[in-house]
């Protein structure tokens, strides 16, 4: 199965942007299914349904946090690298969709009430957000294919 389709189905599922993204690189990263879904837990919905930077974009963050982040006593020059790849990754889906903003990718829905809620799920928004963690996933894969 392909990691866009690994994330889909796992946001299917009821999971949230941000985990269905870093679930489907945890083969790949080493890294608990687990752990991965507890720690991407707040960043759904634009973090806690707050509608700012799309979940799927910060689940993205996470991956490349963990492929090319700075641990303790490594170089300074891993912290450059990932904001180098948090940026590349920002630009090509705002290339794509115009923003990295939840709110305005979802037209202005309002996750935080209940009427947006009923709103996202009956005017089938949520497969926007299919699209955009499967265009999330599938960006990573093209930026990180050689480091793998």
């Amino acid at each position: 199965m392909e990691y866009a389709e690994i994330a889909v189905n796992k946001f299917k599922e009821g999971y949230n942007c941000a985990q269905s993204v870093l679930f489907s690189f945890c083969d790949r990263l080493n890294i608990s299914k687990d752990v991965a879904l507890k720690l991407s837990n707040g960043f759904g919905g634009g973090m806690g349904r707050r509608q700012e930077v799309c979940g799927a974009v910060t689940g993205g963050i996470l991956v490349l946090n963990l492929l090319y982040g700075r641990g303790e006593n490594e170089d300074k020059q891993k912290q450059e690298l990932t904001y180098s790849k948090v940026r590349e990754l920002i630009e090509k889906f705002e290339n794509k969709y115009d923003t990295i903003n939840c709110k305005k990718l979802l037209d202005g829905c309002e996750l935080l009430t209940s009427e947006g809620q009923a709103m996202f799920k009956s005017d089938k928004m949520i497969e926007k957000c299919y699209d955009y963690v499967d265009t999330t996933v599938r960006l990573l894969e093209e930026m990180i294919k050689n480091d793998l």
